[in-house]
């Protein structure tokens, strides 16, 4: 019996001119173990963040027995759990400090020119979330799984300037970073 051949576009082309536009990171590949009767069975769970950079950004972590499966589970779950990041130009709204497990990390906007100043996993989610200019510290726990995941809250807890400005009863102007203002009285 012949296989019947599907007529129709092509859906691998497709998958993958959307897989090339969106930046996908490996920030932690851990060896974790299971005591099971015979010994400890090794697997490893990798944690992974994808973001468009325009504003989409999602994490997501893989575990499995290889570590190019976990890797790729973890990319999967991380495009499926992208969200919407509000941004203002090429930074953060406004101050934002975020706390997820022990991880405790603290965002503030930055001026045009300044680079992204954070380190790990913080680095890789703000980068493919599309942000260029941020200062951030991360305190408490240094586990790249929480420090993400913090990460990700914080970038969560951000509002819309114009949303803001409604909320206080005042111009946007007033309410976005002073280099951004344009000739505020």
């Amino acid at each position: 019996m012949a296989k019947q051949q599907r007529s129709g576009p092509v859906r691998d082309r497709e998958v993958t001119e959307e897989r090339e536009e969106l930046d996908e990171r490996v920030v932690n590949i851990a060896r974790v173990a299971k005591v099971i009767k015979g010994g400890r069975r090794f697997a490893f769970r990798v944690t992974a963040v994808v973001g468009d950079n325009r504003g989409h950004v999602g994490v997501g972590v893989g575990k499995s027995r290889a570590v190019p499966d976990a890797i790729r589970q973890a990319t999967d779950r991380a495009r499926r759990a992208m969200k919407k990041v509000n941004l203002a130009g090429t930074t953060i709204p406004h101050v934002v400090e975020s706390k997820f497990g022990g991880a405790i990390i603290f965002m503030r906007p930055a001026a045009p020119g300044t680079g992204v100043i954070a380190g790990g996993g913080v680095r890789a989610v703000l980068e493919a979330a599309g942000v260029r200019d941020i200062l951030t510290k991360s305190k408490g726990s240094s586990n790249p799984l929480n420090v993400v995941r913090a990460t990700i809250q914080g970038l969560g807890m951000l509002t819309d300037p114009q949303a803001q400005a409604d909320k206080r009863g005042q111009p946007v102007e007033k309410v976005l970073p002073f280099w951004s203002r344009k000739h505020v009285q």
